[in-house]
C-alpha cells in the first residue's frame, strides 16, 4: 500500500513539475515578446510628433496612433504642458495644442539641442517654423 502511494505521489510531483515548466516557458515567451516591443522614441516624443502634425487631435486619437492607453496619453499631455513643451488652448469643444519646439531636450547629453530639431528628423515634412512652435 505504501509503495502504491509512493508511485502516485511521484507521478503527481512529475506532472506538477511539467506543468510549472510549461507555465514558466510560456511566461518566458511572453516576456521575450514584450522585450521585442521597445522603440527608440519615447511616448512623450511621439505625442509631440502627433500634435505637430495635427494640433487638434483628441486624446483618443493620439492614444490610438501611438498604441498606448488614453489615460497614459492624458498623463503625458499633462507632463508636457507642466514643463512648457506644450500649451493647450480650448477652442469650442476641442483642444488646440501648441508644441514649443524651441525648448531644449531635457537630457544633459543633448545640451543645446532643441525638441524641434528632433521632431524635424522624425517628421521631415514638418517645416522648421512649425517644429519650433506650431501656432495657428
Amino acid at each position: 500500500m505504501t509503495l502504491h502511494w509512493y508511485f502516485a505521489e511521484l507521478q503527481y510531483t512529475k506532472m506538477n513539475a511539467r506543468i510549472r515548466t510549461e507555465e514558466s516557458s510560456n511566461i518566458s515567451a511572453d516576456a521575450a515578446r514584450d522585450q521585442s516591443r521597445w522603440t527608440f522614441l519615447t511616448n512623450h516624443l511621439l505625442v509631440l510628433a502627433c500634435l505637430t502634425r495635427d494640433p487638434e487631435l483628441r486624446i483618443r486619437d493620439i492614444a490610438d496612433v501611438i498604441g498606448i492607453t488614453e489615460r497614459s496619453t492624458a498623463q503625458i499631455l499633462s507632463q508636457l504642458e507642466a514643463t512648457g513643451y506644450l500649451t493647450k488652448t480650448r477652442v469650442g469643444r476641442r483642444n488646440h495644442y501648441t508644441v514649443h519646439g524651441e525648448l531644449p531636450l531635457r537630457h544633459p547629453m543633448h545640451n543645446g539641442r532643441q525638441v524641434g530639431e528632433l521632431l524635424r528628423v522624425i517628421e521631415p515634412e514638418i517645416p522648421p517654423a512649425a517644429a519650433s512652435s506650431t501656432r495657428h
